[in-house]
């Protein structure tokens, strides 16, 4: 039964994942995968807080398979992260790449801390 739980948290992320990435790029005119990046440190934001409301005991363990494993999991997408950034090194905008290797690691890092943070503010 939890696998039925993964996916309709899924299919809620991946459509959302792709609108979303699909209205922030068509606002900004940028070499920049803003898109990919937004969805990246969102979804951290969520799991953050998923984690640690669980860890509180306030959400249960199928909160977490719907929100963290499904919904996550199809929101945010290494997979693309990955593309964007090689793309951005074959196009010469190599400063781009790194920024997008550097910025999303800290922010993806710093929205799971933050997520983390305020569930125990909020939960513990």
């Amino acid at each position: 039964m939890n696998w039925v739980v993964v996916v309709a948290g899924a299919m809620i992320g991946a459509p959302l994942r792709y609108l979303t990435d699909r209205a922030v790029q068509a606002r900004h005119d940028s070499v920049f995968p803003w898109g990919t990046f937004l969805v990246n440190v969102l979804g951290c934001l969520v799991l953050g807080l998923v984690t640690g409301a669980v860890t509180a005991g306030a959400a249960s363990s199928h909160t977490q398979l719907f929100l963290g494993t499904g919904l996550c999991g199809a929101l945010t997408t290494y997979s693309t992260f990955s593309y964007e950034t090689l793309r951005l090194t074959e196009e010469g905008a190599r400063f781009y790449a790194a920024a997008n290797v550097v910025a999303s690691v800290a922010a993806g890092l710093g929205a799971v801390y933050v997520g983390v943070a305020l569930a125990e503010a909020v939960w513990a």
